[in-house]
């Protein structure tokens, strides 16, 4: 397998804030730069994952096994398996595993990520530093957050220390169920100093689906771009806090057709009310086409 420790793409971001925003999943690799020619070289990394159900099934970060050749399961009880890559996504960074075991697999529940509040207790486990089987708590410090690490960011912040070899672990809530995939730290040295970020379990839920019904992932799309609408704004227009405004419409696409134009304002999706631009196009990225 090939390390892939690398940084995470940060556009418009101050290059200070984008050298310490790294995701991580190997001990001691350094990111490699884009433009550098990198010797190719054989090399290990860790990560962690956990299983969804019986059949075998795993779930990890895309970042993990991303170029990987070969990759094996560690279970618990030290069981090691070989794993067949189902599926990977590099949008929303996450892939999906299938392992063989003579033995019923136990498998996590899910939860609902989308019910979790600020302030609520939560616990990661995971394999930092290559120690398998770690636990540590913490609380949900944000919702929303938007790392610009690719289009659908829609990131729980927590700070339940999280290091190398964490990534692609679960975030439990206190009732044992999984809200959230750790993938990436905020790190000025390289350690955890208690701001992590984990995708919300609901928006991988779909991902995850698609992968294990097709081995891929088919993507919702209206052919428009959201736009944040600030306070003033909002206010001078009679909108809620949190609308956002129609950029630009394909004229290709379903929502054109559909009546929708540049300059309307998108309020709720099915029901639901919208957060902002990028919460936009991640629920519309999940939704099933039709």
């Amino acid at each position: 397998t090939r390390s892939a420790s690398h940084a995470a793409s940060m556009r418009g971001m101050d290059p200070r804030m984008e050298d310490m925003l790294r995701r991580f999943f190997g001990p001691g690799r350094t990111p490699a730069h884009p433009g550098q020619d990198q010797p190719k070289q054989s090399a290990s990394a860790l990560g962690s994952g956990f299983i969804i159900d019986s059949e075998g099934y795993v779930v990890t970060n895309n970042h993990v096994i991303e170029d990987a050749e070969q990759v094996q399961v560690v279970l618990e009880d030290g069981t090691t398996l070989p794993a067949r890559i189902v599926g990977t996504d590099p949008r929303s960074d996450l892939a999906v595993l299938k392992v063989e075991s003579d033995k019923t697999l136990p498998a996590v529940l899910f939860g609902d990520s989308d019910s979790v509040r600020v302030g609520e207790w939560v616990v990661a486990i995971g394999n930092p530093f290559g120690l398998g089987g770690t636990a540590t708590a913490g609380i949900i410090s944000a919702r929303g957050r938007d790392i610009q690490s690719g289009p659908y960011d829609d990131y729980l912040q927590i700070d339940a220390p999280i290091n190398k070899g964490n990534s692609g672990g679960p975030v439990f809530d206190t009732e044992g169920r999984v809200i959230g995939i750790n993938t990436a730290i905020f790190s000025p040295n390289g350690g955890s100093v208690g701001i992590g970020f984990a995708i919300p379990v609901n928006l991988a839920r779909g991902v995850i689906a698609e992968f294990t019904a097709r081995g891929r992932v088919i993507r919702g799309w209206v052919g428009l771009a959201a736009v944040n609408l600030d306070d003033a704004r909002a206010q001078a227009w009679g909108l809620p806090r949190g609308g956002v405004m129609i950029g630009k419409t394909d004229p290709e696409g379903p929502a054109q057709s559909n009546g929708l134009r540049p300059f309307d304002f998108i309020l709720s999706i099915d029901g639901r009310a919208v957060q902002s631009a990028q919460d936009v196009h991640a629920r519309i990225a999940i939704a099933k086409p039709g």
